[in-house]
């Protein structure tokens, strides 16, 4: 069959799901069956399949089938915003009730005229030498120093990972990442022009050996990893597991693009504690303080510091000069370190109780951390629980989402326990429970 004759049958099934002929969920046939109803060749069902995913109009899922995605009209799939579900186990923004006043204090004066008139200027990339400072003084830690004049800042986290995958991977490069990892850099690195390159994972993270076989077999410019407080999974790296991965992208001279936006939740230093020639750290205030007063931050080493300003200036990534003057102040009077001190006592007892209301069930996590890892049983699949908790006003996240390869997504879900309060939160974790324990077959569309 040409090429332009199985497209024309991807294209009738993609009508079919734009049509609302085939809905969110509906299980497509076997690539054999489809082959023998159409009367073609089970090599070119196996194409269509392959354009139907490339689409993002199914989703595959390991050991179940292909399904109609629920992102079919969305394009890149990415998680949306949110949308005041009554209990929301999808977006992780820790807001604590005594915050809102911390934040307060700390920012008092800066509504004052000669304040205001500093904070209204235009930013910079690098900021001011006392913003360095005090942001120096507030990412180091443990073992790990941070010179202010390695520093970069931008207006948020994702951007500073935009602004590094632009500065490391050129367009049409190739970067490495978790086979399961933080969803939006694959949006990102679409708009960039940037292929992602998933790399095999066991219960320590990334393992250095499908580095070392991603880099012979396609050559990558860099590596994005979340070696703590990983997302989705929770897990945190071994000090074992750290030494050999960093082994390995010395050998292979490879750049590693260090995401450390969970880390405050977590003792471990940064892997360029070990590597600092090797590392570039990203982090943000958006976790640790509030999502609607960030500021991005960029620690390179100083040989790339240059370029990763060039990009910064050249995506529009800048940051704000009211975010410079409010972080600056929630940094150096010390409010930003007492939040992290709360949230990581608030995220201890979250998973507390999820632990106790999901006792029994295949959960991965990490015990202060604010999102955990839900294998389903065997009877449910993950965008049919995913629709289910919905129609329960629970806003959960499928594994697809993580998922960098399309059709190899496992069975399961992320629950982000960050946003509801804890007796919300209680609810919406024992009627998961009871939903697990029942068939699927019992929370249809049609209850």
């Amino acid at each position: 069959m040409s090429k332009s004759e199985y497209l024309k049958l991807a294209d009738v099934v993609a009508a079919e799901i734009a049509s609302g002929k085939l809905r969110p969920g509906d299980r497509l046939p076997p690539q054999r069956s489809f082959a023998y109803k159409r009367g073609i060749a089970v090599s070119t069902a196996s194409r269509v399949y392959a354009e139907l995913l490339r689409r993002g109009l199914v989703v595959g899922e390991v050991g179940r089938g292909t399904f109609v995605s629920g992102e079919a009209r969305r394009g890149i799939a990415a998680p949306g915003e949110p949308r005041g579900i009554r209990i929301d186990l999808e977006f992780n923004y820790p807001m604590l009730p005594e915050q809102t006043a911390l934040i307060a204090k700390s920012l008092r004066g800066l509504e004052q005229p000669a304040a205001l008139d500093v904070a209204l200027r235009q930013g910079t990339s690098i900021g001011t030498p006392v913003m360095r400072s005090v942001a120096a003084a507030h990412l180091s830690k443990g073992t790990w120093s941070v010179d202010a004049d390695q520093l970069v800042f931008t207006g948020n986290g994702r951007q500073s990972i935009a602004a590094v995958l632009a500065a490391l991977v050129p367009t049409g490069g190739r970067c490495g990442v978790e086979a399961l990892t933080y969803p939006f850099i694959k949006g990102i690195a679409s708009r960039l022009g940037i292929s992602l390159v998933p790399l095999a994972m066991d219960e320590e993270g990334m393992r250095p050996d499908a580095v070392q076989k991603a880099h012979h077999e396609a050559h990558l410019s860099a590596i994005y990893v979340q070696p703590s407080i990983q997302n989705p999974l929770g897990m945190t790296m071994t000090s074992a597991r750290r030494i050999d991965l960093l082994r390995v992208v010395d050998e292979l001279g490879l750049p590693v693009i260090e995401d450390n936006v969970y880390a405050f939740l977590d003792d471990e230093p940064p892997l360029a504690a070990l590597a600092p020639d090797t590392c570039i750290v990203i982090d943000s205030l958006s976790k640790m303080v509030a999502p609607g007063l960030t500021l991005g931050f960029i620690v390179p080493p100083h040989r790339m510091r240059e370029s990763v300003m060039a990009s910064v200036r050249s995506g529009g990534w800048t940051a704000s000069g009211y975010a410079f003057a409010a972080a600056e102040r929630l940094m150096g009077d010390g409010t930003a370190a007492e939040l992290a001190k709360l949230k990581r006592t608030d995220a201890h007892a979250r998973q507390k109780l999820a632990a106790e209301c999901l006792s029994g069930f295949d959960i991965q996590s990490h015990a202060g951390c604010y999102h955990l890892w839900l294998t389903l049983p065997t009877h449910w699949r993950s965008q049919s629980f995913v629709a289910a908790a919905a129609r329960r006003d629970i806003a959960l996240t499928p594994s697809t989402t993580f998922a960098v390869t399309p059709g190899h997504a496992p069975n399961a879900v992320r629950l982000a326990l960050a946003a509801p309060a804890m007796d919300q939160l209680e609810v919406g974790l024992r009627t998961l429970a009871r939903m697990l324990d029942a068939e699927e077959v019992d929370f249809d569309s049609t209850e």
